[in-house]
């Protein structure tokens, strides 16, 4: 990371078609690539908004009110286990990050009352008579069960009104509610109230519940794992059992079928590069997120179908060990999948991967030809360069000013439409909230909650981004989205000028929704498109020359 940008990526970073398949890297949740998702290399930045901002994120209007949840018992533990089922964390390669904890389970919450002094432990007790007595009223017949063997300090000091304030969110059993206080405590370090509220939390979520109770068990999960440590710490404890590739992959299929989020992208992308290529003889795609190469199957087909014949196609594949990991190989699987397809297709054809993280390339490794019209493609990737807010070197500027220099037909962008990279921890975690929330609902019209396979994909897929957003900071928190405004000023920033989608993609993309919830929205907004879930943007695609 702090590598000089001109400085040439060393060749252990960037092998053709050599490197072998890698482990997950140790110190995050490995981000999933699979041709741009919302579970791609992708999970998000740093602390408190005004108590106006925190009534107004805890009622968010994409979900009813969610209030009086059953208890659920320890079978709806938000592990992250190679078979998705609901399990405790023993299989963690550190500490256990189990946030439904008992006395019986020696994995539970790194907060326990165990770990408290005996200061702190009157202090506990105390709060926990003050809660007690504003949730269920003054105790008529005098007695303290406390006051027998641990006698209370009376000048204790304690916020009478923000524990009267946790008392009253407590008592209404409201999740989101809950959950921002939660977050909000943890935040200011006030751990007794974020142990509290942890404590109501854990029989409140679920795995296998509504949107709100599954979304809840993974920001649970983060806010254990937050407390915990920081840094590589935190990152190195969530690293438990992983999938293996094959089962991610179906993971990743059955996501991409479900949602419309990676086919807009694809296709949005596609429709910008096929205009502007038209009568080009030599086309050279840069794609710096490649995975498994679904993206150029349907470009590949309407190029063999161009009157007058198809052009000669380059296309140069970018991506790191993670994507490796959820091929089951390097990236010579995907250029013989392409090759066969384009053999089929009678379209001249040559790839090129380069196995290496996308934020230290080089010009000098995408060996661009004279006469070549360049079209580039950044889809769900962006937004895992690091930027000055996390380090001296800046690559995310970096690499769109070394793109610029190529002198491309056309630049695509598929992005979150989600604010996290700079933004402070509270902030982010109701960014992360209400973004979240969206994505749940979601996929709870399209897969039933009974599916067997619905709790792998949230699992893995999602949650590892979730956690990665609320738990990390600093380089160890990958998942930095920016809203299409933010990335309008770096690309015009970097000389770009933003280029229109045209209406025969807007129509495509329309027709698309239609086979999935009248509940998407689409909007076309100075040029770019923006695809969403009832109020809320999530995805959005726009392209640079």
């Amino acid at each position: 990371m702090q590598e000089s940008s001109r400085k040439k990526v060393p060749n252990q970073s960037h092998r053709f078609y050599e490197q072998p398949p890698q482990e997950p890297g140790s110190c995050y949740w490995p981000p999933m690539n699979h041709g741009g998702g919302l579970y791609s290399d992708d999970v998000f930045e740093q602390n408190h908004l005004p108590s106006e901002a925190f009534k107004q994120y805890c009622n968010l209007e994409s979900s009813s009110g969610t209030s009086g949840y059953p208890p659920q018992n320890s079978s709806s533990t938000a592990s992250f286990t190679s078979n998705g089922s609901p399990s405790s964390h023993q299989e963690c390669h550190s500490y256990s990050l189990d946030p439904y904890y008992s006395p019986d389970n020696n994995c539970g919450s790194p907060i326990s009352r165990s770990c408290l002094t005996d200061d702190a432990a009157d202090d506990l007790r105390h709060k926990i008579r003050e809660l007690e007595t504003a949730m269920l009223g003054p105790d008529t017949d005098g007695f303290d069960i406390y006051s027998v063997a641990n006698p209370v300090d009376p000048v204790l000091p304690v916020q009478e009104a923000g524990w009267k304030d946790v008392a009253e969110i407590m008592s209404r059993k409201d999740l989101k509610e809950m959950l921002c206080a939660c977050a909000r405590a943890i935040g200011e370090n006030d751990m007794l109230t974020g142990e509290w509220l942890v404590s109501e939390l854990r029989g409140m979520v679920s795995v296998s519940g509504e949107p709100i109770q599954r979304l809840g068990a993974y920001l649970l999960e983060a806010l254990i794992a937050r407390t915990a440590s920081s840094g590589n710490s935190i990152c190195k404890a969530l690293r438990c059992k992983e999938p293996i590739g094959t089962e991610m992959l179906s993971y990743m299929h059955i996501l991409y079928e479900i949602c419309p989020y990676f086919k807009f992208g694809y296709l949005s992308a596609n429709g910008a590069i096929a205009e502007a290529i038209k009568g080009e003889n030599r086309v050279h795609i840069i794609d710096f997120q490649i995975a498994q190469g679904n993206q150029w199957i349907t470009l590949m087909q309407a190029l063999a179908n161009r009157p007058g014949g198809p052009p000669k196609v380059t296309i140069t594949g970018i991506d790191d060990s993670t994507s490796a990991f959820a091929r089951g190989g390097g990236l010579e699987i995907v250029g013989k999948r392409l090759s066969l397809l384009a053999e089929s297709l009678m379209v001249p054809f040559e790839f090129r991967g380069i196995a290496g993280s996308a934020s230290e390339i080089q010009r000098e490794d995408l060996k661009v030809q004279p006469g070549e019209a360049i079209a580039v493609s950044f889809t769900l990737v962006l937004h895992h360069m690091p930027d000055e807010s996390v380090g001296s070197q800046n690559h995310r500027d970096r690499i769109l000013r070394l793109v610029k220099s190529l002198s491309p037909k056309v630049v695509t962008v598929v992005e979150h439409e989600s604010n996290n990279n700079t933004a402070p921890f509270y902030s982010r975690f109701l960014q992360t909230l209400k973004y979240y929330t969206a994505i749940f609902e979601s996929i709870d019209v399209t897969l039933p909650r009974d599916h067997k396979e619905r709790i792998n994909v949230e699992q893995h897929c999602l949650a590892r981004d979730i956690v990665n957003i609320v738990a990390c900071e600093g380089a160890e928190r990958v998942e930095r989205h920016e809203l299409l405004g933010k990335w309008r000023s770096r690309f015009l920033m970097a000389g770009f000028k933003p280029h229109p989608l045209s209406p025969f993609v807007n129509a495509t993309i329309e027709a698309l929704l239609k086979n999935y919830s009248d509940k998407y929205t689409l909007e076309e907004r100075d040029g770019a498109l923006y695809l969403g879930w009832l109020n809320q943007n999530l995805v959005t695609s726009s392209a640079w020359i």
